[in-house]
């Protein structure tokens, strides 16, 4: 099991609804848990499938925008 905390900051004048779709993709995925802050979110789960599906989601959004994202991941904290 891991912990992602990952924050996006899209670089357009549209980043609330860029943030918004991006939550929503990961919270369709049923095999995580999703915790959404003000200003980060958490994501835990098995690390092949959080790793698998960051990777996609992050490929397909930087096809559309420019975005910058921050992560912290751990295998050691424990999950909220």
């Amino acid at each position: 099991m891991i912990s992602v905390e990952i924050s996006l900051y899209p670089l357009s004048d549209k980043a609330n609804d860029i943030i918004r779709a991006f939550i929503d993709k990961l919270a369709a995925n049923q095999h995580i848990n999703l915790e959404v802050g003000a200003m980060s979110t958490l994501i835990t789960g098995e690390h092949t499938l959080v790793m698998k599906l960051l990777s996609e989601e992050i490929a397909q959004l930087f096809e559309q925008f420019p975005a910058v994202f921050q992560f912290k991941i751990s295998n050691a904290c424990p999950i909220r």
